[in-house]
């Protein structure tokens, strides 16, 4: 079998995992035309272990086994590795026509002793996978599911003919696999397969469903979430609450969606989500895991750039980086650009980017600071309707989605998390710029984006004022003495343009004080920007506003807030003094 597979015998990171790599005599330098290719895109187990390089996740087979597990739901954020892990325990567990051990012969979990060896290949499987459930309507998305259980019906025509089946079942497989059913057949339908495949093996099923809430998620975003809940509770509770008939059921999600919208009648499922331990090395690959490959495709030297861009990631306690990016990076011969964000439109994260309130602002200004943070009580379920409502948890929504890592955690006397939160790495910062950009000409068109980066350029201040004032009429709700973090958060997201062409710096030293934004020109020749930033109170009439905003200029000379462009040799500043209050701006520059 071509795969190579890493492991070296050591244990690395905590994980409880082998690596397997053969190195070559000179320091595991292997020849070029010896280097199997990364597997870009392909989530095929059996296929990457016969074509490419393979980073060995099988111990996960012997974690489950240990743990007992009877029913568990693995939530993290996508392209970290779910559906291949998914596709590897079918292939361990599922009895075939074809011997399925050599694939992993020379894998960790062979190593582990008989007692693992004798489960390979011994339970039918079921096998859902969500995560190409995506419509525009509930309707399209309905035929879509009855496709893939009709499909996976048809993956087992044994049923049909064993003797064990009575012809009542029988009968009722010819209208799932012709999609002849009503929708209570189909919401019984994986209860039903599931008792049917105990009756002909005389051994329970194991349940596998990939990216079980894609269709809930899909519900969400296009106004058919109800009907997608109904469906998707019934059919689940069916299959998996007090069902004898199967040996254990793996679920692979983003998101835990609370037990009272889908899980209520599942009492028994175990959650593992990106704050628990115990299963944390097996999805996305843990640093010695990138150290081995990059010792394999011999790029050793771009390790500390990988980590900068894609690492950053805490699942429970162990540091992990994001393999899709990883494997796109070194497949693209070490270039450095998020490759993470091309793999969704991000619908959710527009949604709720979309809440011009205080707390997303002043959140959103603490984040993007250089090594900024913040502190929240995190949530590790999620109720989608209140995404769109005025006490959104934003914050875990975008831990859970990979948006964010938590650096430290305590569990408090509630059961509920305490983390702190930053930015993981430069692939999601990068992000996070291009998502608000976005957003900004959305709601409020590009010309005025684009209008605000000529006039801070060319330090013309009549546009500046105008450009700030149309943006604040179309998107601040009116709310009397917000602070000025809130409006700090709003000048941030709406210079992130600058991005291409300034290195964007917050609240950092410069002379005697702190700047509230600083843009460092990357080329010579161009500008360099300091605004600082004050907020005034509703009742201020434009005179009072005015000489805020002179304030805020005489801070930027008093303390010398150009001090750092100066060393850097930067002979071009404006400078900006601003105020704001409620809809209202005014100006001062040099």
């Amino acid at each position: 079998m071509a795969c190579r597979i890493i492991s070296t015998g050591e244990m690395v990171a905590g994980a409880k995992r082998w690596y397997n790599i053969e190195r070559s005599k000179e320091r595991g330098i292997l020849m070029q035309q010896t280097r199997l290719p990364l597997p870009v895109g392909t989530t095929d187990f059996k296929r990457i272990c016969r074509e490419n390089y393979y980073v060995d996740k099988t111990l996960l087979i012997k974690d489950l086994l240990d743990e007992k597990v009877s029913n568990i739901l693995f939530t993290r954020p996508r392209r970290f590795g779910k559906t291949l892990n998914m596709d590897m325990l079918r292939t361990f567990f599922e009895k075939t026509d074809v011997d399925t051990s050599s694939y992993f012969k020379d894998k960790a979990i062979w190593q582990q002793g008989e007692s693992y060896r004798q489960q390979q290949g011994q339970y039918p499987v079921i096998f859902l996978s969500l995560k190409d459930i995506k419509a525009q309507d509930w309707e399209t998305a309905y035929e879509l599911l009855k496709m893939i259980i009709s499909s996976e019906y048809a993956r087992h025509p044994e049923l049909q003919a064993g003797n064990e089946i009575s012809q009542q079942d029988k009968d009722f497989y010819e209208k799932i696999v012709n999609k002849n059913a009503n929708k209570a057949d189909y919401m019984l339908s994986l209860q039903i397969l599931s008792r049917m495949l105990y009756q002909y093996y005389k051994k329970a099923p194991v349940i596998i469903i990939d990216e079980y809430d894609t269709p809930i998620q899909e519900g969400f975003v296009n106004n058919y979430y109800n009907e997608a809940i109904r469906f998707i509770r019934n059919f689940f509770s069916a299959a998996l609450k007090d069902n004898p008939y199967i040996t254990m059921s793996i679920m692979t999600g983003i998101l835990r969606v609370a037990k009272e919208s889908i899980f209520s009648g599942l009492n028994n499922i175990r959650v593992d989500s990106v704050l628990d331990d115990t299963f944390s090395a097996y999805f996305g690959f843990t640093e010695g895991e990138v150290k081995i490959i990059t010792q394999y495709y011999n790029v050793t030297e771009k390790l500390a750039e990988i980590k900068s861009w894609y690492d950053g990631y805490r699942f429970g306690s162990t540091e992990i980086y994001n393999p899709w990016s990883v494997i796109n990076y070194i497949s693209s011969s070490c270039k450095a650009i998020p490759y993470w964000s091309q793999t969704s439109e991000n619908t959710i994260i527009h949604e709720i980017l979309k809440k011009y309130n205080e707390a997303t602002y002043r959140n959103l200004h603490e984040l993007l600071k250089e090594n900024g943070q913040v502190s929240s009580v995190i949530k590790t379920n999620i109720i989608y309707p209140e995404l769109k409502g005025p006490q959104t948890d934003i914050l875990g929504f975008l831990l859970m989605t990979g948006y964010l890592k938590a650096t430290e955690m305590i569990l408090n006397e509630d059961g509920e998390h305490l983390c702190r939160l930053n930015i993981p790495n430069k692939e999601i910062r990068t992000i996070y710029r291009k998502e608000i950009i976005s957003l900004l000409i959305a709601e409020v068109g590009d010309m005025t984006v684009t209008d605000l980066r000529d006039a801070l350029l060319n330090k013309d201040s009549a546009v500046i004022k105008e450009t700030l004032g149309r943006f604040m009429m179309q998107t601040i709700s009116y709310y009397d003495g917000l602070r000025e973090s809130y409006y700090h958060g709003l000048m941030l997201g709406l210079i992130t343009i600058f991005e291409y062409t300034h290195f964007i710096r917050s609240n950092r030293e410069s002379g005697t004080g702190r700047y509230d934004i600083q843009l460092i020109p990357k080329n010579a020749g161009m500008p360099g920007i300091i605004i600082e930033i004050k907020a005034g109170e509703a009742k201020d009439d434009d005179c009072a506003l005015s000489k805020l905003a002179q304030v805020a200029f005489d801070q930027i000379e008093e303390k010398k807030y150009d001090t750092e462009l100066r060393s850097l040799g930067v002979s071009v500043i404006h400078k900006y003094g601003i105020a704001f209050a409620n809809k209202r701006v005014e100006l001062k520059t040099n």
